[in-house]
């Protein structure tokens, strides 16, 4: 009988074997972070709801309609992140991380963020994202090292369709230019009221609209990439001309403005066309103001979320070989007490030399235990017995294949390790 209790309404959750996929992904990506040199960090899952208001955007559907938002025992008002940047930041200043040391502050970070929105498959309210940011730079070389960072742990998890869409959305000299032509286009159109309050406090989130009535027309929108000051146009020139040198693809996209209101500069997203209306798996940019904005110095910064989930589907999508560690590689049946004590210790022995190992519990007998090995996923099956621990010798099992081997007990460990290696 299962519990009458179920995870709430768009919680993505995940067991074996899918949870060791997304373990193994998440942990390819803490190696690519770490070679890079980023270190880790481990945050609060909540903050002051002002430090999104304020970060984020209130012009934002993230700020305006997706929040977990409630009030504490002490009549704090509290959120549930919705994303990471801002938390990052806050924890950077806090710290002084940025006082420590050679600029940028590089640093990473991965879990759960949450937003109320309608689930669907790869939507969910509380889902997954590895964050990385570089803090305190305003180089085009740090750009295109994060950009490509992602763009590499993408490809070496098999992934060929992933396709990166990069736009630059200016700076504070050029873009206050044209938000003025832009909302002089956007006045023109036919949209609801909640739409046209929008083009007075934010207009590029206009463009950011997923409404097929409206985005049919943003056709004739003028473009940021037609008004840029020629500091941001020669950045932005840079920026993908170190891309081109590490070997990493894009697409100009000049309508592409993300959800969030702190991007300036270099803004990107991988979009991946297998998965539907959900197509984008991570995306990032340049926040130099942000800093400024949650009460901190003037402190440039870039960095990318990308979604785990999204990340998942897209290799099921793709049908990709990239695959976690197995979870056991030889597995222990043990014939007799004796016997049990005995491949108990030596299955321990397996472990320490870095072999995934496991045994049958219980008590079982040989066609229970050995129906337990098969479902385990093992390669080999160690069998012993009492007459094996008066041979000095287990009874080793490929279990593809069926060959049976005689090992010495004495050569058990190293005698695996090196089948296993083959």
């Amino acid at each position: 009988m299962s519990s009458s209790f179920q995870a709430p309404k768009g919680v993505k959750e995940y067991v074996p074997p899918r949870a060791e996929l997304f373990a193994a992904i998440r942990d390819a990506f803490a190696e690519q972070a770490r070679l890079a040199g980023y270190g880790y960090l481990e945050l609060a899952v909540f903050e002051d709801t002002e430090l999104f208001k304020r970060g984020v955007g209130e012009s934002t559907d993230v700020v305006s309609k997706e929040m977990y938002t409630f009030e504490d025992r002490g009549g704090r008002s509290l959120t549930l992140r919705p994303e990471f940047t801002a938390t990052v930041l806050r924890a950077v200043l806090e710290h002084n991380l940025h006082k420590q040391g050679a600029l940028p502050v590089k640093v990473w970070t991965v879990g759960p963020v949450f937003r109320a929105e309608r689930p669907q498959q790869g939507r969910y309210r509380q889902f997954y994202q590895l964050d990385l940011e570089a803090i305190g730079s305003e180089d085009p070389l740090v750009d295109a090292e994060t950009i490509a960072l992602a763009a590499h742990w993408y490809r070496s998890l098999g992934l060929t369709r992933v396709r990166l869409l990069l736009n630059s959305l200016g700076c504070r000299e050029c873009r206050p230019a044209y938000r003025a032509v832009l909302q002089e286009f956007l006045r023109g159109l036919d949209l609801d009221e909640a739409t046209r309050e929008r083009i007075e406090i934010n207009p590029l989130r206009v463009l950011d609209d997923k409404r097929p009535q409206v985005r049919a027309q943003l056709a004739d929108a003028p473009l940021m990439a037609d008004h840029l000051c020629g500091a941001c146009k020669d950045y932005h020139d840079r920026v993908r001309e170190l891309l081109a040198d590490l070997g990493v693809a894009w697409e100009d996209e000049p309508r592409l403005v993300r959800g969030l209101d702190y991007y300036t500069r270099t803004t990107y997203e991988f979009d991946h066309p297998l998965l539907g209306a959900q197509s984008g798996i991570g995306g990032g940019g340049r926040y130099d103001g942000l800093a400024e904005d949650i009460g901190g110095p003037a402190l440039p910064g870039i960095g990318f979320g990308l979604g785990l989930d999204r990340t998942i589907l897209a290799l099921e999508a793709e049908g990709s070989a990239f695959a976690a560690k197995p979870r056991c590689e030889v597995f222990g049946v043990p014939l007799g007490e004796t016997a049990e004590r005995r491949l108990f210790a030596l299955v321990a022995d397996l472990r320490r030399a870095g072999i995934a190992a496991d045994l049958a519990f219980g008590g079982k007998k040989l066609k229970g235990a050995m129906k337990d090995a098969d479902r385990s996923g093992a390669r080999y099956a160690v069998i012993l017995g009492e007459r094996d621990i008066a041979d000095g010798a287990a009874q080793v099992k490929e279990l593809a294949t069926g060959e049976q081997t005689a090992v010495p007990l004495a050569e058990l460990t190293p005698t695996l390790k090196e089948r296993l290696t083959r």
